[in-house]
């Protein structure tokens, strides 16, 4: 099967590590199953871990504290600058401390209904299981969860739920976790079991006889090209949302780790699964090179709502209440403000369309906390989001106590990842994956609250269990041949060289921001067959043209931001292509990939569960050759596909 020549179809594939039987006994069976590692022979293994965010941070500081010999890199000047930190809203749990009727089944199904059924059965409902140690493990290393009066933790809800299961840190959980994570793993550079190196990047994956074996790294201080090797390799380096430029990700966050493992065979799975998030500050002009991010759990209090009739420019206070449309209230009762990400995102990009959108270009609408502050008083709304409204008057110069803050919908997650199995590993023996790197848990749209879950599940708990296993079976591997370490710097040394020599007329950034919009445009909240074959034929031309006029200044030896963001931008180039193959051979709409010709009467997504019910998952083929599509059948046995309704 082929599309027009954009892709073949390879062999169909499956996660053989996952047991089968009752799905709540599958973890409790893999971890008794896997082979061990007795702690005298963990002292003699060393393992890579790429990425000191939530899931590399705490996986490294577990291997380590398990009494492996990690080698740790992050290509921030600090382990705390990890993007992880930015994460402001809260980390879900099933503790049913609310006594609501929340359960470790309620968030299994609320996890694979919110991914509108495009996620593994098996792997949700182990994280839905671990969901509840994370938080003891947190609370136990001093994250200042918020309280409640009578001392037990406070919970909110976040959209896709009707329970409160959110715990929070006021609107900075992503730094109290983050910090959590990185006092475990610091104290395991102070006892000399993690060997860390700040400002250095990974820029290839060191493969012998079919294994990934270690990596090459480049110090970004002073341009020196490294190797580094191991008994295993884990990759924690985030997700690919900056693809688009502008995004709610860090501006340094980037594919380049995972899209190297690719080229070396790593499938790469579900590319065009981008979340877009419905409350982040609205983009006002070519100055912004990223987007922020307001946490979703200001949809817990504020309301969102447009004018009703197009072309209304009064001033939110000047316009009545019955002149305005709490339209997510309207359309979707049950949830109201609360709905799934892809839900809002579309219902506000819908009244946009519509002319009733608000501030600058009518892109954005109003979230009002006016009511919040009637009920609660504005002392319990200040103490609640009381950082995030001054993160917002400082960008805007609004006061969101007076007046509503304006949002608008923004690339912000991405589901899709590198492949891998139950036990976290790739289809390359030796290569894990962990957190928003891989594909694993999220389906097609995660809900909120959740990728702290994933991340801090996937490194204090699964992995260390899982990478032993692996270690235990591959207990005799020999020293890596030089001729692999060889390549490996080769080719490294080669792009660098390549990119330095062409001495073009046009910068990094005007390319990236040039694939941004063809992003955006075709590839972004609503996907066309048009429009994605139109992407597919700017896409390659952009890549040439970037081969043949890009401009980097500097040397290789030295500090060199250029260089860096030139690198990273070569790899989005084939990544968008990549992107938009995978977004037009998915005919069907499911979770953040909305397909125009594939809705309702409505406009709700349409699923096509005879013919997409798989996890796609492309093979490199070499350049300039189209990818290999290998599907894997995913299986529902507890929570039955169902057309998805929050209404």
């Amino acid at each position: 099967m082929t599309d027009d020549g954009f892709f073949t179809t390879g062999d169909p594939i499956a996660d053989t590590k996952a047991p089968a039987g009752p799905i709540e006994e599958r973890w409790t069976k893999r971890r008794f199953g896997v082979k061990l590692v007795n702690p005298a022979n963990k002292r003699k293994k060393t393992i890579i871990v790429v990425g000191t965010g939530l899931a590399g941070g705490s996986a490294g500081a577990t291997l380590a504290e398990a009494g492996y010999h990690v080698i740790q890199f992050c290509f921030q000047d600090s382990p705390r600058r990890a993007h992880s930190i930015a994460a402001q809203g809260g980390i879900n749990a099933a503790k049913n401390y609310r006594n609501d009727g929340d359960s470790v089944h309620r968030l299994f199904y609320d996890t694979v209904k919110g991914g509108d059924f495009r996620s593994r059965e098996s792997n949700v409902h182990r994280l839905a299981e671990i969901s509840t140690q994370i938080i003891d493990q947190c609370v136990a290393q001093g994250v200042p969860f918020a309280r409640e009066y009578g001392g037990l933790l406070d919970n909110r809800s976040f959209g896709g739920t009707q329970v409160s299961r959110t715990f929070y840190a006021r609107g900075q959980t992503g730094q109290q976790l983050l910090l959590g994570a990185y006092q475990a793993m610091m104290r395991q550079v102070d006892a000399g079991n993690i060997e860390l190196y700040p400002r250095h990047e990974m820029l290839d994956l060191i493969m012998e006889d079919g294994r990934a074996r270690g990596v090459v790294v480049r110090n970004l201080l002073n341009g020196e090209i490294k190797h580094y090797t191991a008994d295993a390799v884990v990759l924690a380096t985030g997700g690919y949302g900056n693809v688009f430029f502008l995004s709610t990700n860090a501006m340094g966050s980037n594919v380049t780790a995972t899209w190297r493992a690719h080229k070396h065979g790593a499938y790469f799975a579900n590319p065009c699964y981008t979340q877009i998030h419905p409350t982040c500050i609205p983009y006002s002009g070519e100055h912004q090179s990223k987007l922020t991010l307001m946490s979703e759990s200001l949809r817990n209090d504020g309301r969102v709502w447009v004018p009703k009739k197009a072309g209304d420019k009064r001033r939110p206070a000047d316009i009545p209440e019955d002149e305005r449309d709490y339209y997510l209230e309207r359309i979707y009762p049950s949830f109201g403000n609360l709905v799934p990400r892809d839900i809002a995102s579309r219902a506000a990009k819908n009244v946009c369309d519509e002319g009733r959108g608000v501030g600058p270009g009518g892109q954005g609408v109003y979230l009002d906390f006016a009511d919040a502050i009637k009920r609660l008083g504005r002392k319990t709304v200040e103490a609640k989001y009381g950082n995030l409204f001054e993160m917002y008057e400082r960008i805007t110069g609004e006061n969101p106590y007076e007046t509503p803050m304006r949002i608008y919908p923004a690339v912000h997650y991405t589901m899709g990842g590198l492949w891998v199995d139950y036990d976290l590993q790739s289809n390359l023996p030796g290569l894990f994956v962990i957190g928003e790197a891989n594909f694993s848990d999220h389906g097609a749209n995660r809900l909120g609250a959740s990728a702290l879950m994933q991340g801090l599940a996937d490194g204090y708990f699964v992995l260390p269990i899982t990478i032993g296993d692996y270690i235990a079976r591959n207990n005799d591997l020999p020293p890596v041949d030089t001729s692999a370490i060889s390549e490996a710097e080769t080719r490294v040394q080669d792009q660098i060289e390549k990119l330095l020599s062409i001495d073009g007329d046009r910068t990094v950034d005007s390319f990236h921001r040039e694939l941004g919009h063809i992003m955006w445009e075709y590839c972004g909240m609503e996907r066309t067959d048009e429009g994605l074959r139109k992407a597919l034929e700017l896409i390659p031309a952009l890549r040439e043209e970037f081969w043949t006029r890009v401009k980097v200044t500097g040397k290789g030896e030295e500090l060199n931001k250029e260089l860096e963001k030139a690198g990273r931008v070569a790899d989005f180039l084939e990544l968008a292509e990549l992107m938009c193959i995978d977004a037009l051979h998915r005919t069907e709409s499911c979770g953040g990939h909305f397909r125009a010709e594939s809705q309702d009467e409505d406009g709700e997504a349409k699923r096509d569960d005879d013919n997409f019910s798989y996890v796609a998952a492309w093979e490199w083929a070499g350049s300039g050759k189209p990818p290999v599509l290998h599907k894997e059948p995913l299986e529902f046995e507890y929570v039955k596909p169902t057309q998805r309704s929050y209404k």
